[in-house]
């Protein structure tokens, strides 16, 4: 099976965007229809090697400090 490691930024938000969000029961970002900006994208083969990498992409200042975001997708069955 096949992993994709993704190092993204993280869309900035209003506090009244989050309420309205809530209010209206809907999804404050929505991946399918605007995804994050990506910054690195990486391949493992296994679940063990994607998040030793996704570790190693986590120690990024960005990502420590809150901008960016690093997620572990599952290709395939």
């Amino acid at each position: 099976m096949r992993y994709l490691i993704v190092r993204t930024d993280i869309r900035p938000s209003q506090p009244n965007e989050v309420s309205e969000a809530y209010a209206c029961g809907t999804r404050l970002r929505d991946e399918n229809t605007t995804p994050e900006t990506r910054r690195q994208t990486m391949t493992a083969d296994n679940r063990d090697a994607a998040l030793h990498l996704a570790r190693a992409l986590s120690t990024s200042g960005s990502v420590r400090n809150g901008r960016q975001r690093v997620k572990v997708i599952k290709l395939g069955l």
